[in-house]
């Protein structure tokens, strides 16, 4: 796996795509992206003394080689030297170069401090130095602004910076400062602008000749739009950057170009592409370093889906090339990334008795990796090897040497105040303490790790699945296992009260990981919302079910089932595979009722239900994709006997409650098949009986349900209800949540941009949005999550939606109720949508839990 230091490497460097002054970094198991200014190109017109060339092409090889340390020290002496000499723009320069591998370091004040100090130069000498150099040097800040959470500021320098380089005629340097502009957009949220800015720098690229400015411009591009979530537009110039580069011979690109559309295969989940691409790298290879990232990369997606033979195969390969390299960062690296597969591959293999390379072996090469990490003065890449060599002894059972490294790299993460291998070290020290029953140690270890999260929020909103620093695999196990510590035996009312935030944080950093940007910050607790509300929180362990129940003013409660989390899982997948109305009711009954009891029953008749009018939901895994309004206690549905909402956590936008005097409302939907979706013939009648209800709306249907045209009416209407009945679908992916207007599909954060975008004198917030006929993809076992990150992004504070398709006549009928609810005095949106929902099982033909608990209600239900 890739190692956590490169991980933030991937998401700091996203402003760094001024590629006049480029060159490709490939790191293994990640997107190649176009890494930080130190080309050749950037001196091209600058006329240099032997001295400056020296020492400058000195930094530059260390640099490449990834021996950021000694480049660093280089780059230091270059600037004294230069300082001394009076030579400003070498000075200058050789400062721009020290900030960009400080950066690389993680020593982000050292970094800025060296920017300021250039920054300073070039303004005494701002009439007579080359406009390169204040490109390369503006490019170096707006990057590390972008890192310190001040866009705005990163935007105006990268627009600065593509004024010098067009000043300088560099075509290359302006089109990359452009897609710079674009991640700083994206940052301040304005999506559209991004997209469309990307979308001009595309069209500028294609009617050029074909050239290397082509070739990597569009790849580039490509990187930048994987990086945003827009997976399949990326796939795409990413192949015209390949058909580019094949038509010139360009074959340094080429390479690069088939391991970046490799890594986007992964990303889609599609790896037979993904082992093309990188058969394909492998073979265009010019250098021993580019097969090797190649085979590396092949040995990854074997290991990850369990393609053991090819693996087995393909390891002592790469272990032969890998002794033979000299120490550096990426090579260092390169080795403790491979033996953590390699122990992956050990796992998944039958034949335990023989290991495809003997520990005592491996353990010698983490032995010397330390080594080489202490001679090139690299202390996060000594810290992570220590941290691996702990893993392979805790492997073994030998636990006090395993403790003993750990415990070694978690002090060094702390001295380097290293919050991602703080946070891994931590958790690993926190397993070993667990599994000598030192049971007070290791929740305090563990307590660290998750502290240690939370202070790099920011950073793991970029994680992707094929980081080490990805969610699934080191993020969301340190917050279950530290739970499942607190919920041992009988938990004492503190520890359920930890228990319970720790997976609300879990739910909102699951969140941000989805939206790739950090989340809920405009928010209030449930406690001051309604006193009749309890909170359930399911949390499934690998040994049992948890639940804690929470009402304002009384004890937490908690109810335990022990039962294996494969067990319930299984129960949950057939309880939703029996929702369908051709399956045997009995059955679902059954299964519901199993349910029932795990979630409601144990507390149902004490003192915590005894006001309470809604059930709150936060749920976990694979409880997302049950409807809780359908769960059965023999004789009534829950919708029957509470209302019933979702949320991801105590943590609700403030809500104001709807009446009719106070609604305003935008009423739009498709009924005609579009863009290969069908028709939905119900929605004509369901937006005309909405608009009729509602007495202040207005209506877009079919052709007039445009992009442009919602985001007009949201700009100039003071809105607070929007119902859109047109095909979306949620899905674990972002670029694969998504919504259909009649020009194209917009994701969630276009989506968001265009419902509050509003004009400051009809600023008003948007108090419910209804998405009617969407649909959860198909085989995607997190698909709710887009719904919740739908939910959270788009600023409404409450969102109700389908998480399947239903009939049209059902759908109408029970939103038409719903409205007709909602405008009576006193009725809040739970309420209302219980009471259509009620309506719809005892009124009408459509009884079947199918056709209304598919809709749900999230966010704030006043």
């Amino acid at each position: 796996m890739i190692s956590s230091s490169q991980q933030r490497r991937l998401y700091v460097s996203l402003g760094l795509l001024g590629f006049c002054l480029a060159f490709l970094l490939l790191l293994p198991w990640k997107f190649t992206a176009v890494q930080a200014s130190i080309g050749v190109s950037s001196t091209a017109n600058i006329t240099l003394n032997s001295g400056t060339v020296n020492l400058l092409e000195k930094g530059r090889n260390l640099y490449h080689r990834g021996n950021f340390t000694e480049a660093a020290n280089i780059w230091q002496m270059a600037a004294e030297e230069y300082q001394n000499k009076r030579d400003q723009p070498n000075q200058i320069l050789s400062l721009s170069y020290l900030s960009l591998v400080q950066k690389e370091l993680n020593q982000f004040y050292k970094a800025e401090q060296s920017v300021k100090k250039a920054l300073e130069l070039l303004q005494q000498t701002k009439h007579k130095t080359n406009p390169i150099i204040w490109a390369q040097v503006l490019n170096t800040q707006a990057s590390l602004q972008l890192h310190m959470g001040k866009p705005q500021i990163a935007l105006e320098n990268w627009q600065k910076a593509q004024r010098y380089y067009e000043k300088a005629r560099d075509k290359q340097g302006s089109l990359g400062s452009q897609i710079n502009q674009a991640q700083a957009l994206q940052s301040l949220g304005f999506y559209r602008r991004s997209r469309q800015q990307l979308e001009e720098i595309n069209q500028q690229l294609m009617v050029i000749p074909d050239s290397h400015i082509k070739v990597s411009g569009l790849r580039s591009l490509g990187v930048t739009l994987q990086l945003i979530g827009l997976s399949q537009e990326s796939q795409d110039i990413l192949l015209e950057s390949l058909k580019t580069a094949k038509r010139i011979n360009a074959d340094a690109e080429i390479t690069s170009i088939l391991q970046t559309l490799g890594q986007a295969a992964v990303y889609l989940k599609d790896p037979d592409t993904a082992l093309s691409y990188f058969e394909q790298a492998e073979k265009a290879a010019n250098t021993s370093q580019e097969k090797l990232q190649a085979r590396l990369r092949r040995f990854k997606l074997f290991v990850d889906y369990n393609v053991n033979d090819h693996a087995v195969g393909l390891a002592p390969q790469i272990w032969q090339q890998l002794q033979k390299l000299p120490p550096s960062h990426i090579s260092l690296n390169n080795k403790i990334n491979f033996i953590t597969t390699l122990n992956k591959l050990e796992n998944n293999t039958q034949n335990k008795s023989s290991r495809i390379i003997p520990i005592k072996d491996l353990g010698e090469v983490l032995a010397q990796t330390v080594q080489g990490a202490r001679e090139i003065q690299d202390l996060r890449t000594e810290a992570y090897a220590l941290k691996e060599w702990g893993k392979l002894y805790k492997s073994t059972n030998q636990l006090f040497e395993a403790q003993n490294l750990t415990q070694k790299s978690l002090n060094i993460a702390r001295q380097l105040q290293a919050e991602d291998i703080v946070s891994q070290a931590a958790w690993q020290l926190g397993s070993l303490y667990k599994e000598q029953n030192h049971r007070t140690e290791a929740i305090a270890t563990y307590r660290e790790a998750v502290d240690a999260l939370k202070a790099i929020r920011g950073d793991l909103v970029a994680v992707n699945p094929d980081v080490q620093l990805s969610f699934s695999e080191s993020v969301e196990p340190v917050y279950r296992e530290l739970v499942g510590l607190l919920l041992e035996k009988e938990p004492d009312q503190a520890s359920l009260i930890e228990a319970r935030n720790l997976i609300e944080s879990l739910q909102i950093t699951e969140l941000d990981n989805f939206l790739r940007e950090a989340c809920l910050d405009k928010v209030e607790h449930i406690d001051t919302i309604d006193p009749t509300a309890t909170v359930v929180y399911p949390i499934i362990l690998p040994d049992r079910l948890a639940v804690i129940y929470s009402t304002a003013g009384q004890p937490l409660q908690y109810a335990v089932t022990r039962k294996p989390q494969a067990e319930v899982e299984e129960t949950l997948n057939q309880l939703l595979a029996s929702l369908s109305p051709i399956s045997d009711a009995q059955e679902r009954d059954h299964l519901s009722k199993q349910v029932y009891n795990w979630l409601v029953s144990p507390v149902e008749n004490t003192q915590t239900f005894k006001s309470t009018k809604t059930l709150v939901f936060v749920l976990d895994g694979i409880l997302r994709n049950i409807p809780m309004s359908a769960l059965y206690d023999g004789q009534k549905y829950l919708i029957e006997k509470y209302a019933v909402t979702l949320s991801p956590g105590l943590q609700l936008i403030a809500a104001n409650s709807l009446q009719s005097k106070n609604i305003n409302a935008v009423v739009a939907g498709i009924s005609e098949a579009r863009n290969g979706f069908s028709p939905l013939p119900g929605v004509k009648s369901e937006v005309t009986k909405i608009s009729h209800m509602l007495p202040s709306s207005s209506i877009l249907l079919n052709s007039k349900l445009t992009e442009s045209k919602l985001g007009e009416k949201m700009k100039n209407s003071p809105a607070n209800v929007v119902h859109l009945a047109t095909h979306g679908q949620f899905s674990s992916h972002l670029d694969q949540t998504f919504l259909l207007t009649w020009d194209e599909q917009i994701n969630i954060k276009e989506l968001s941009e265009l419902l509050q975008n509003r004009q400051a004198r009809n600023s008003k917030d948007i108090d419910l949005l209804v998405l009617s006929a969407c649909d959860t993809a198909a085989g995607d076992k997190r698909a709710v999550l887009g719904l919740a990150g739908l939910a959270v992004k788009s600023g409404a504070r409450s969102t109700i939606a389908s998480l399947w398709p239903v009939k049209d006549e059902a759908t109408v009928s029970l939103m038409t109720n719903f409205y007709r609810k909602l405008l009576q005095p006193g009725t809040n949106k739970a309420e209302a949508l219980r009471q259509a929902q009620i309506d719809v099982v005892q009124k009408t033909k459509f009884k079947e839990p199918f056709f209304w608990s598919a809709f749900v209600l999230v966010g704030n239900w006043q």
